[in-house]
């Protein structure tokens, strides 16, 4: 619990910079220069001020300076944020599996919020994620990979990055070949190249079975959430943009926590 605890506050931290990449990246502006501030007034935000979640209720959710109200995602993102951490651990325990999570929860939740508000995925968080997948595919195996058991002779390292290979191209491909027909199609873009490079990044993280659900998960999110949403704010089905990216995301991080959870979680209390 203590390690789930510091995960936690990690989380938070980490969350507070989230936040910063969520507001700025798709602006194109620095994550690193000027610091904190309100994004009415210009004015510079005290570290007193900048605590997770708590100085937000403090200040009622409002800039202490201009009194203009501060964007509730702000606390939601370090709040979710904190949350999958401690989850992350929980589940996986102190290992390199737990960081493997965390860091793919982090990607997530950014990319989350930035389609939901700009309908961009930063290529530094799908590219970035995409390679980061890759390389973390080797040295943590995936647990939910059917290959070793195809593969008996393979070490388990080569066939988890194999299969995180396979489910980054298939998964974007499939993508890439969906998107190319419905513009050809309708004469307009369906799908955006974000998409189709979070996609990629997914599959390197969750595998191709693992990857494969997770569209699935989206899919049926979007059709559910996303129809309901057009006819309650009574948009245009055939202009309005769907936000794919964020349901990608929580599809996900659904699939991740649910299924390579559940599995280590069997394998270790299995006799």
């Amino acid at each position: 619990m203590l390690e789930a605890a510091l995960a936690a506050l990690f989380g938070l931290l980490i969350g507070s910079f989230l936040n910063v990449c969520i507001h700025r990246m798709p602006r194109d502006e620095s994550i690193v220069w000027p610091g904190s501030r309100c994004p009415s007034c210009r004015h510079p935000i005290a570290p007193y001020d900048n605590i997770p979640v708590l100085s937000w209720l403090l200040l009622q959710g409002r800039c202490r300076h201009c009194f203009t109200r501060i964007h509730w995602r702000y606390p939601l993102v370090e709040a979710l944020t904190a949350a999958l951490f401690a989850l992350a651990v929980l589940t996986w325990g102190p290992t390199a599996a737990a960081l493997k999570y965390i860091l793919f929860s982090a990607l997530c939740v950014t990319l989350f919020f930035t389609d939901l508000e700009t309908r961009i995925l930063p290529d530094e968080f799908t590219l970035g994620g995409l390679y980061a997948g890759l390389a973390l595919s080797a040295t943590v195996p995936q647990s939910g990979t059917p290959l070793p058991f195809l593969l008996p002779s393979w070490p388990s390292a080569l066939a988890s990055f194999l299969d995180a290979g396979l489910g980054a191209s298939f998964g974007a491909g499939m993508f890439w070949l969906v998107a190319a027909v419905y513009a050809k199609v309708r004469g307009r873009e369906g799908l955006g190249f974000g998409d189709v490079k979070m996609v990629a990044m997914l599959g390197a993280f969750l595998g191709l079975m693992n990857a494969l659900a997770a569209i699935l998960v989206a899919c049926v999110l979007g059709s559910i959430l996303g129809i309901a949403w057009i006819w309650l704010r009574k948009h245009s089905a055939r202009q309005y943009e769907l936000p794919f990216g964020s349901f990608l995301a929580a599809g996900a991080l659904l699939v991740a926590f649910r299924s390579e959870g559940l599995l280590n979680w069997y394998g270790r209390i299995s006799p």
